[in-house]
């Protein structure tokens, strides 16, 4: 049997990580709901944000890294509304929670939150 990748943050991935799923996997566009992580491997950064950027969904996106500083440039580049940078949970009541893309408009919790329930006023004077 094939030994599971390494994390370069964890260590040894746990033993039920699904791996060799094929097409599904390789598109990684697909939003599953539950204790499931997806490893694709990619050569480059820049190949790996094209494919994380070309979903149609984009509420949150994961980054794995020894590289604090490279983490934080790909971090920059995605195209979600919640980056875990080394990390497995990205919700905090907080912090703003929400997606872009097909994942959502508009953010709960935190500041951006709080101003979904505001009304602004534009006012235009001359004096």
């Amino acid at each position: 049997m094939p030994r599971a990748p390494r994390s370069p943050v964890a260590g040894d991935w746990p033993a039920g990580t699904a791996q060799h799923l094929g097409a599904f996997a390789r598109r990684g566009c697909r939003t599953v709901f539950g204790p499931v992580v997806s490893v694709t491997p990619f050569d480059t950064a820049d190949e790996a944000i094209a494919r994380a950027n070309r979903c149609e969904t984009g509420l949150a996106g994961y980054v794995s890294t020894r590289d604090l500083a490279l983490g934080l440039r790909v971090a920059e580049r995605l195209e979600v509304g919640m980056v875990g940078l080394n990390r497995g949970v990205v919700s905090d009541p907080a912090a703003p929670f929400g997606g872009v893309k097909e994942s959502g408009l508009g953010r709960e919790g935190g500041h951006e939150g709080l101003l979904e329930y505001t009304e602004t006023t534009m006012i235009a004077v001359r004096w």
